[in-house]
């Protein structure tokens, strides 16, 4: 019953930014429910790994040490949306991202996460 959608995914230089965006529909993750959200990414022939979650009020965070100080995830409640702000990204970070979320409780581990998105290409050209 809960659906997650990303967008914002594109092709940027390295050195640039993305902002990436998650919006969650269905009783589950109401604007009042909305639960924690995380970012995972994938490439091509690597296992997915963590990128980023907050916590249900957005009071607390959470970062891969690759992404730490470059990437900044926060949530719009009233939106039931979740954003993933990617700075001087480089061609590391090119992956399909997708987006995760859980009534209650955040990990770095993707397979105790109960609700996933559809994912959105993200490239960095060198």
């Amino acid at each position: 019953q809960v659906q997650l959608v990303e967008s914002g995914g594109g092709l940027v230089q390295a050195g640039g930014s993305l902002r990436l965006s998650c919006a969650a529909s269905g009783r589950t993750f109401s604007s009042y429910a909305m639960g924690a959200m995380g970012w995972f990414r994938q490439a091509p022939g690597k296992e997915r790994e963590f990128v980023a979650a907050i916590s249900r009020s957005g009071g607390v965070t959470d970062y891969a040490d690759s992404v730490k100080g470059r990437f900044t995830i926060s949530r719009d409640n009233a939106k039931n949306t979740v954003y993933l702000q990617m700075n001087k990204l480089n061609p590391d970070d090119t992956a399909v991202y997708y987006c995760a979320g859980s009534a209650r409780g955040m990990w770095r581990d993707g397979t105790l996460w109960p609700y996933w998105g559809q994912g959105t290409q993200v490239t960095v050209s060198s």
